[in-house]
């Protein structure tokens, strides 16, 4: 066994099997018939022919012969002997080679006369040399067949003669063959071993390749020497919807879009790279057959022979259809908001120098509009960022339908948008399309199925006339946006120079604001709230004042926008109710304190829980004070709203319901929400006792509402004993103005409780002016190179009632600008804390000044 696991005949030990020589038995079959006529050839030389037998052992002999010959050219043919293991094809194989050399041997040997001399034995042993050396010849490296006849030979001789000599010799002949054989054997067994090595390696080769096209990471092509293709991966073929085999023989640039180059080589196309017979890597190029748009990255390298004869091209490619897609992807994010779709900060910021830069030595003309949505946070804080989302988009869309193909429509963050016009635009162009915008973003949205309405603050700035660079018109722009903002949003402004002044006096006041805020520099003033049924002051509402150490008093009307746009309204209106519970335990129990609750509050989660601890703290029974909520709160009129409503009733307090009518007023969620009563705008009750007023029919309807509600009313702004009159005849039950007091710190509340108790006396004018007008409109006030703003509550042809500046001096001269574009001189005739009376230098045109308001604005 261990000769045999040496020469290679057996499967033990390696993984090579014996199939190094049972490869050759085929060929042996086909030549086997040779061998036959080489004994043949043999016989007829030694004239003996094989129809002469001298007796049945030798016919016998003969016979086996013939059948060994005969098993050896027929066996190897057939699929029974084929399905054999190789080292038991190899033993058989063997067997009949040794009886068929044994065979020939001793059928000659028999086949002569009787032996007279030594010289019969070489005789006899010749052709068996002859015959065995032919095998070997036949055979090749395959010695072990010839083995088989040198043993028979062996085997002849030394029953024929048996002479030292002869024995020794042939003995020698057979150790140094077989020393050959084994060694030969060692060296085909190594290079049987390291092929098989190298099978397994391709196969694993072909292996990892499959797996590797598989993967769709990768494919393999090839070609011949004329450019065709004779390999290309399945994956491929099927990538490009074609059937198995029909890209075989076709032009490789066939599936390549004509003049796809090479980035960075040269523009060398791959027609260049195979007609030159040059290598490549990493060319891009774009399929042409595919159904749709794929890229490919291909790489290839030249085939050529020993001799140098070119064979064609082999080589690789992987899709590169999903990186590009990626890259493009990049691209448009890196230059549109991924949100929106719109136009990012870094692309409009590029067209917007761009369209400045204009021709050599002349500016461009453009112009920039800065976009800020109103409510927006209130709608993000309530519904959530989702819903925040869904507006953004659809705001977007309607910004891009209202624009068109006049400018590029851009988000800066957040809630706020951009706009850029190119080229040169009228005034009155910009206003109507910034009105049409306005318009436009203030129709109302569904959300979550809610239905949600805002409204947008524009700023204009146009190049060159108000910049000549990006940043000047970016920065213009914003001022302009804040100017309206300041005037009361929903509405556009254009950019004038006195905007720079307003924005860096709004600046310091912001800085102001929150020093005072952390300093306790704020304080409250409570106004009476008397009933008319009683004449006696039932509760005060809680008013924020603010003197500034410099300025003096500064107006709510100018610094509430500032803490609702700076973030701090919250950490004002905390204090606020704080404060005014604090105050108001202070008081007769039967009085109550109301605190005007801002949307950004009342939207709030924890909003519920800071009255709770404000009451709490102050020891203040909850039906004592009384929250003041605006309108704007059911914009968003959602389960969130009712929740809060109903929370807030929990906890015992009133809620009334502020500014009735001047809002988006809705009779809807009158019929829901928990309110105990409505207060009647001052601008309804302030010329209502003048005749032909309409006012008088709008008090008298709110009333009968509330009344029909079950809800108290408060009239707001009474000033005159005419209006007090009409509020009393009208049902009002409750009335707040200066006839029965101006806003008070909480000492004189107190010396007022002590010296009269809750008795209230009318001062006020006798009747009301009819001769003024409710205009409630904001103006620029100019003085001594300052701007300061304002907000005009009525106004005749001689003078105005103006509020928003404090205790200024008589006779202080100023120019107020009613309407853009048109001012006039005034002077001031009285002040008294945050009003002043002003009369103007000449007589004021009131319905030409109305009438050019309107047509400013739709400007």
């Amino acid at each position: 066994m261990t000769l045999m696991v040496t020469l290679g005949l057996t499967e033990s030990g390696t993984e090579v099997a014996a199939s190094w020589i049972s490869g050759a038995f085929g060929p042996i079959a086909r030549l086997w018939p040779l061998i036959l006529l080489a004994k043949i050839c043999v016989v007829n030389l030694l004239h003996i022919p094989f129809y002469q037998v001298g007796n049945g052992a030798q016919a016998s002999i003969l016979a086996v012969m013939l059948l060994a010959d005969g098993a050896l050219m027929i066996a190897p043919r057939q699929a029974v002997f084929r399905t054999l293991k190789p080292h038991i094809q190899n033993w058989l194989m063997l067997q009949m080679v040794f009886v068929s050399g044994l065979c020939m041997s001793l059928w000659l040997w028999m086949g002569q006369e009787p032996i007279v001399a030594p010289s019969a034995v070489f005789l006899a042993t010749v052709p068996e040399l002859a015959v065995a050396l032919l095998a070997v010849c036949i055979f090749g490296d395959r010695r072990l067949l010839g083995i088989g006849y040198f043993l028979g030979l062996l085997l002849v001789a030394v029953l024929e003669n048996n002479s030292v000599t002869q024995v020794g010799l042939l003995i020698c002949c057979v150790i140094v063959m077989a020393i050959a054989t084994v060694r030969q054997a060692r060296v085909d067994r190594e290079h049987a071993i390291e092929r098989h090595r190298q099978d397994l390696r391709a196969q694993r080769s072909d292996r990892l390749l499959l797996e590797h096209e598989r993967t769709g990471r990768g494919w393999f092509w090839e070609t011949d020497r004329h450019g065709c293709l004779t390999y290309i991966s399945d994956t491929l073929a099927q990538t490009l919807d074609a059937r198995e085999g029909a890209l075989i023989g076709r032009p490789m640039t066939e599936i390549i879009r004509p003049s796809d180059k090479q980035q960075g080589d040269g523009e060398r196309t791959l027609g260049f790279h195979l007609s030159a017979r040059t290598g490549f890597s990493d060319l891009s190029v774009c399929a042409a057959m595919a159904q749709e748009e794929r890229w490919w990255s291909i790489s290839g390298q030249p085939v050529f022979n020993e001799y140098g004869q070119f064979h064609g091209f082999r080589g690789s490619g992987t899709d590169l259809t999903e990186m590009r897609r990626s890259q493009a992807e990049v691209t448009r994010l890196a230059r549109f908001d991924s949100l929106t779709g719109l136009a990012n900060r870094i692309q409009m910021l590029s067209s917007l120098e761009q369209a400045v830069a204009g021709r050599p030595g002349k500016p461009g003309d453009c112009a920039l509009m800065m976009l800020d949505l109103d409510r927006f946070k209130m709608v993000n804080d309530t519904l959530g960022h989702p819903a925040g989302d869904t507006l953004l988009r659809q705001v977007s869309q309607r910004l891009q339908r209202a624009v068109g193909t006049k400018g590029l429509v851009g988000r800066q963050g957040g809630d706020e948008f951009k706009i850029l016009l190119p080229g040169h635009h009228d005034r009155d162009a910009l206003a109507l399309l910034a009105q049409s915008i306005i318009n436009t973003v203030a129709q109302p949205y569904s959300i979550e199925g809610n239905a949600v309405v805002i409204g947008v603050s524009i700023g204009i700035s146009c190049a060159p006339h108000d910049g000549v660079t990006a940043d000047a018109l970016i920065r213009n722009a914003d001022l302009a946006l804040y100017a309206a903002k300041g005037d009361g949003r929903g509405i556009h402004r254009f950019y004038s120079s006195e905007m720079h002044a307003d924005a860096e006096d709004r600046r310091r006041l912001e800085q102001d604001l929150r020093h005072a805020l952390a300093c306790d520099g704020l304080h409250l003033a409570y106004q009476p709230i008397v009933s008319l049924r009683t004449d006696q002051i039932t509760g005060y509402e809680a008013l924020l004042r603010w003197i500034h150490p410099d300025r003096g008093p500064i107006s709510p009307a100018l610094f509430i926008p500032i803490a609702e746009d700076s973030g701090m309204i919250s950490q004002i209106g905390e204090w606020v109710i704080h404060t005014a519970c604090r105050d108001a335990a202070q008081w007769d129990e039967g009085i109550r304190v109301a605190v005007n609750v801002s949307p950004t509050q009342f939207a709030n989660p924890g909003f519920p829980s800071t009255v709770m601890n404000a009451l709490a703290a102050s020891q203040l029974a909850p039906e004592r004070l009384e929250l003041e909520i605006t309108e704007s709160v059911f914009l968003n009129d959602d389960d969130g709203t009712d929740a809060m409503f109903a929370r807030l009733k929990a906890l015992g307090v009133r809620l009334a319901l502020d500014d009735f009518g001047t809002g988006y007023s809705s009779l809807g969620y009158l019929k829901k929400a928990p309110f105990d009563k409505i207060k009647i705008d001052q601008s309804f009750v302030r010329g209502a006792a003048i005749k032909g007023s309409r006012n008088s029919a709008i008090i008298k309807a709110i009333v009968s509402l509330a009344e029909a509600l079950g809800m108290d009313t408060t009239a707001e702004g009474a000033e005159t004993q005419d209006e007090l009159a009409l509020i009393r005849q009208l049902g009002c039950s409750h009335v707040q103005g200066y006839i029965y007091g101006r806003p008070m710190p909480f000492a004189d509340v107190t010396a007022s409780h002590n010296k009269h108790g809750v008795t209230v006396l009318m001062d006020g004018f006798k009747s009301s002016r009819p001769d003024r007008k409710t205009m409630l409109r904001t103006v620029a006030i100019h003085h001594e190179g300052h701007i300061y703003t304002g907000r005009v509550r009525n106004i005749s042809a001689t003078g105005a009632l103006i509020e928003g500046l404090w205790n200024v001096p008589l006779g202080t001269l100023f120019a107020i600008e009613l309407a853009e574009g048109y001012s006039v001189n005034a002077t001031a005739r009285w002040s008294k804390e945050d009003r002043m009376g002003v009369e103007f230098a000449g007589k004021v045109d009131l319905t030409a000044l109305r009438s050019y308001s309107k047509a400013t604005a739709s400007g």
